[in-house]
């Protein structure tokens, strides 16, 4: 038997129609498969490899600290250098407000972490979040994940949970002073990369403000330079209470984190103590990694070159004959097809192609194009070139 056979054997999987593509090796934006294909990697991981596969620098960070010391203690125990400078890090990079940051493994985590510390800090027992948005898969985001169909089979889940829809002001009145907190995405990339309207954000901040809710950021999917900013408020000029990240923090090694202030952070302290746990959050070598990650893309100007890149995109597929249209921000775009019953052929040349892309959670008719931030322009011509020849003759 093979590692394939083993995999359908042995694993749980998540969807009876996964590629199974037997990879054995990544570099930069590509990845190698058994067979010996060259494969594009238009995804990231899920927006997780912002800086390339087996980048050098987060190599060399990961093997140094693991060198030195693992898992110590569960987290918050014992001083950890790399959670201190990490946290450091980070604090110095946003607002002042968020200055305190929980590390826990991954996105999902974040949104749980950010969901207990509101309920505690306001003592209120409403959530509010957004139809079409996605969160996670534990029992508290996806009580707040904005999809009926993918949660049905597993209620009953959190109550209290009410649902608006992104880019209509119109609803914010329904945030009262029963409400514990927002959560909301800077941009719906599970929706099909739906931006905000001019003014929403901005007049959802100040509708938290005026009711006590605190509001929460996912900006699991585009933090770490994915919008062309470090983080994606930036962007939108508005800012959260809570901030949540996750999948790129890393460079490739699982972390992420909820921040908020010192103050808002310390109702997990007191009454009860030990108001939130977690034994692997902040582990010393994904902090190492994380450190690394912020080092190399701040080092090498990564990130103001990234609006410029997604245009170039934009520029080289808008007019196709068989694209609708192209949401795009920084270097994450939604490329809408013009024939919905194409959607399906078009995945299938594009792998073909040796391009992997992805499809959206809650819009069939669209796929993501979500390439490592380190692309060069030369491959970027490369690559929409195969996506063009991929659009004929579907």
């Amino acid at each position: 038997m093979t590692d394939k056979d083993f995999y359908y054997e042995y694993l749980g999987l998540p969807s009876r129609h996964a590629s199974a593509i037997e990879m054995v090796d990544a570099g930069g934006i590509y990845l190698y498969s058994r067979e010996g294909k060259k494969y594009v990697d238009l995804v990231s991981g899920v927006s997780v490899n912002n800086v390339g596969h087996k980048n050098p620098f987060i190599i060399e960070a990961v093997q140094r600290q693991a060198a030195q010391y693992m898992h110590l203690m569960v987290y918050g125990e014992f001083v950890q250098s790399p959670q201190v400078r990490l946290a450091r890090m980070l604090a110095g990079r946003l607002p002042e407000g968020l200055d305190v940051s929980y590390f826990v493994n991954s996105g999902s985590e974040a949104i749980e972490g950010a969901l207990k510390l509101a309920k505690r800090y306001t003592g209120r027992p409403e959530l509010v979040a957004f139809r079409n948005a996605y969160h996670g898969g534990t029992q508290g985001a996806l009580s707040i994940l904005g999809n009926e169909r993918l949660k049905n089979a597993f209620r009953p889940l959190m109550p209290g949970v009410r649902f608006l829809d992104f880019n209509d002001v119109s609803q914010l009145h329904q945030i009262t002073g029963k409400t514990a907190c927002v959560v909301v995405e800077s941009i719906q990339a599970e929706a099909g990369i739906i931006l905000p309207e001019k003014g929403f954000l901005q007049a959802l901040q100040q509708r938290c403000k005026e009711t006590g809710s605190l509001l929460i950021l996912d900006d699991i999917q585009m933090g770490f330079g994915r919008t062309g900013r470090m983080f994606s408020f930036e962007t939108f000029d508005f800012q959260p209470d809570i901030l949540c990240l996750a999948k790129a923090m890393g460079g490739g090694m699982p972390i992420g984190a909820f921040i908020s202030s010192r103050e808002i952070m310390r109702s997990l302290t007191f009454n009860p103590e030990l108001g939130h746990i977690t034994t692997f959050g902040g582990h010393p070598v994904s902090c190492a990694a994380a450190i690394a990650n912020i080092e190399f893309l701040e080092a090498n100007n990564i990130i103001p070159q990234v609006e410029e890149k997604g245009k170039r995109f934009v520029e080289a597929l808008l007019h196709h004959p068989e694209i609708a249209e192209i949401r795009q921000k920084g270097l994450m775009l939604g490329i809408e097809m013009k024939h919905p019953e194409k959607a399906d052929r078009i995945m299938q040349n594009l792998l073909q192609n040796g391009l992997i892309v992805d499809r959206f959670l809650f819009r069939s008719t669209a796929f993501r194009i979500a390439p490592p931030l380190t692309i060069t322009q030369p491959e970027i011509e490369m690559v929409t070139g195969k996506v063009l020849k991929s659009l004929e003759n579907l």
